[in-house]
């Protein structure tokens, strides 16, 4: 299915209304407007303008957009007039045609769960499965309470492991700056001091000249391995192979093993929380929130406790026995079934991985900062024993 941009005209009230529409063609898209009411004046397949494909929808869009609909909702509003606000209020172009399409759609007689999943790329299983949950209970506003504010938890879950990671990045960018100048730089002047003077370089300095030599005479080579290993590795990324490989990598790797098992079982352990307070059932909670985690190998860990769950097993004699799937979460889910609360269980257990990966981010950002003062020891040092000293033995021999 392709999706085109719109400019059509209301036939009931002349307005004019801007948007995308998904179709196999545009005379398809043409005549799905046509029928839906609207008179088209524009019609182009999306994507063909770079300002298209710099006009994303964003977590945040997806919150705020999320938040402005459940208090229009909440406040007793149709959901027609409230999409019809939200889409007013929405500056973002991409988000704004997302809400018209899901708007059309409603207006066309269709579930609000079914017009949100024509939009997989911005809805996911999660908000599908909460906005049917919703809309079937008569609780429409308090789910999508409950999407918002998860969606705000995960967005602030992964803005404390980016932000960890800022500071060895920037490090890293300026040691190699300072490292390629020396090299183009000051490398050379020391290189023809010693020429001029007829003594033999020394060892470290000789090696800093060859890299030197190699930088300046194959730049260009140096630009195209590098360019085929970042190329290579986002295609095997891609892979299935790639996948299970990076998965892995992330839940085995020292240091940050921890922090990612952390995360994902906070995902699973509140999303298993909102869906089961929702009413969602436990194999479609598991699934979902299996899902969620964004780990394969995490996500086959669930999908064989799935099997058990089927097959008679209750969810937290289900989810032992996993290499991946801490103690705590079936802990606190054997009690969720001992007591009738699981879904308040499976929260507090989310809330407990959710403090403590804030407590590992710090931790592994103060880890870091000793590494990245060696890295640069390292440098300064080599710089030091490459080109200071053989510059002050030279001043000595001389004088």
């Amino acid at each position: 299915m392709k999706r085109f941009v719109y400019k059509a005209k209301e036939q009931s009230t002349g307005k004019i209304i801007k948007g995308t529409i998904q179709a196999e063609t545009e005379r398809i898209a043409g005549k799905l407007l046509v029928d839906r009411g609207y008179v088209p004046e524009s019609l182009k397949e999306e994507g063909q303008g770079f300002g298209d494909k710099l006009n994303k929808v964003t977590a945040k869009d997806r919150i705020n957009f999320t938040r402005q609909f459940a208090t229009l909702v909440g406040a007793g509003l149709p959901i027609a007039q409230s999409l019809r606000t939200v889409s007013e209020q929405t500056q973002n172009k991409a988000m704004k045609a997302v809400i018209e399409e899901i708007l059309a759609e409603i207006e066309a007689g269709h579930a609000l769960g079914d017009a949100f999943a024509k939009h997989p790329e911005v809805f996911n299983n999660v908000y599908l499965s909460l906005v049917r949950a919703g809309e079937v209970s008569g609780t429409l506003d308090d789910s999508l309470k409950r999407i918002a504010m998860q969606e705000e938890k995960d967005a602030k879950m992964m803005s404390s492991i980016k932000g960890a990671m800022v500071m060895p990045i920037i490090t890293l960018v300026v040691i190699f700056v300072v490292f390629l100048y020396m090299m183009l730089e000051v490398v050379p002047q020391v290189e023809g001091l010693y020429e001029d003077l007829g003594e033999e370089l020394p060892a470290l300095t000789q090696a800093f000249v060859e890299i030197k030599n190699f930088i300046i005479n194959f730049w260009w080579l140096a630009i195209l391995i590098l360019a085929g290993i970042v190329v290579g590795f986002m295609q095997y990324r891609k892979t299935d192979h790639g996948i299970r490989t990076m998965a892995k990598l992330k839940l085995n790797v020292p240091m940050f093993n921890g922090l990612f098992r952390m995360l994902y079982m906070a995902r699973l352990a509140r999303i298993s929380q909102i869906l089961l307070s929702t009413g969602v059932a436990v194999l479609d909670t598991l699934q979902i929130a299996g899902e969620s985690t964004n780990n394969v190998v995490v996500m086959d860990e669930v999908k064989d406790a799935m099997d058990k769950v089927q097959a008679g097993k209750p969810m937290s004699e289900a989810l032992k026995d996993h290499q991946y799937i801490l103690p705590l979460v079936y802990q606190m889910a054997a009690i969720g079934e001992q007591s009738g609360k699981m879904d308040e269980m499976l929260g507090k257990a989310a809330q407990v991985f959710e403090d403590d990966l804030d407590e590992k981010v710090a931790a592994i950002s103060s880890a870091i900062e000793p590494v990245m003062m060696i890295l640069l020891a390292i440098m300064a040092g080599g710089l030091v024993g490459g080109i200071l000293f053989p510059i002050y033995a030279l001043v000595n021999s001389i004088a």
